[in-house]
């Protein structure tokens, strides 16, 4: 199925503790362990959304920001090549359950996602601000209205139905593995610890990969994004592909906001991501009843009633 897009006119602009005892482990269905937890170019991202409101703000002093600093020092740690391999293995067989895409909507209101600063709302509010959003500036572009509610689903790897994950290796932003770390990683100091730090195979610029081999040749530390881009490519979504891009590298904040990994990219790669950084959050309450008739109908249009998870 061919789906036809209008390009979007954008402006440019330049602008807890070390590793976790071995003895600590969180052992999954697919019996293998994992550290336990302790608690497009010349485009920029945008610093404020849609609706003016600021968001991603880092740097403000707050125990709350601690919390997210010692989130990023155990991600930097324990997000490996070989890590990532095992997750996309045993989640590929989308095993867990079926439900429904408005089903894992509701779902995701028992997530909480410790990465992030702002998201005090619960996750339903989060994914339809999302929405409502890119709905306001793109009316036409149903697909991309969708692409937004769906954007978070996979956050359900926190749930112990789908093996209770911890926060590191679910949230937050993402990055490549097999290749050095860029130091626009946030937090950067910690991937010092990492195994993959001093492997020589794996810590030059290109890493195992080369200039324009495509992101989807590149490993992406694991987490919500590769997870629902699992789900939707193997339940047969009619998303285009730039839907799939964004899902699956929204995350990837060095990437789309401070032009980091570029060399990876192919001319694929490079038109959707023109659609991923005019992606938005929202601090706008949404009435769930009012706009949930909207939403299910670009449910039905793109996926099927039910999805293997």
């Amino acid at each position: 199925m061919t789906i036809l897009m209008e390009k979007p006119e954008l402006v440019s602009q330049s602008d807890f503790q070390n590793h976790a005892d071995e003895s600590k482990e969180l052992v999954l269905d697919g019996g293998f362990p994992v550290p336990k937890s302790l608690s497009g170019e010349g485009f920029l991202a945008p610093e404020i959304n849609s609706f003016g409101n600021s968001f991603r703000d880092y740097n403000a002093e707050s125990e709350r920001q601690k919390s997210v600093e010692e989130f990023y020092k155990q991600q930097h740690v324990n997000q490996t090549y070989d890590f990532v391999q095992k997750m996309r293995e045993e989640y590929s067989k989308l095993n867990r359950m079926e439900m429904s895409i408005w089903e894992c909507c509701e779902l995701l209101n028992e997530v909480v996602d410790d990465s992030d600063p702002d998201l005090d709302e619960p996750q339903i509010q989060h994914l339809l601000q999302s929405a409502e959003a890119v709905r306001k500036d793109y009316p036409n572009e149903d697909w991309l209205h969708l692409t937004a509610l769906i954007h978070d689903l996979g956050k359900v790897l926190l749930l112990p139905k789908f093996g209770g994950l911890p926060q590191w290796a679910v949230v937050g932003d993402t990055f490549p593995l097999g290749c050095a770390f860029d130091e626009a990683n946030i937090h950067h100091k910690y991937f010092k610890e990492n195994p993959d730090y001093n492997n020589p195979s794996y810590n030059t610029k290109n890493g195992i990969y080369w200039d324009g081999c495509g992101l989807d040749n590149v490993t992406i530390s694991w987490g919500h994004d590769d997870y629902m881009y699992l789900v939707a490519k193997e339940n047969g979504t009619t998303l285009p592909s730039a839907g799939l891009f964004i899902i699956r590298y929204h995350s990837l904040y060095p990437l789309h906001t401070e032009e980091a990994y570029m060399q990876f990219l192919n001319d694929e790669d490079k038109e959707n991501l023109k659609w991923l950084r005019i992606f938005n959050k929202s601090k706008v309450a949404v009435d769930v009843e009012k706009v949930k008739p909207y939403y299910l109908s670009l449910i039905e249009k793109y996926f099927p009633a039910k999805l293997k998870w």
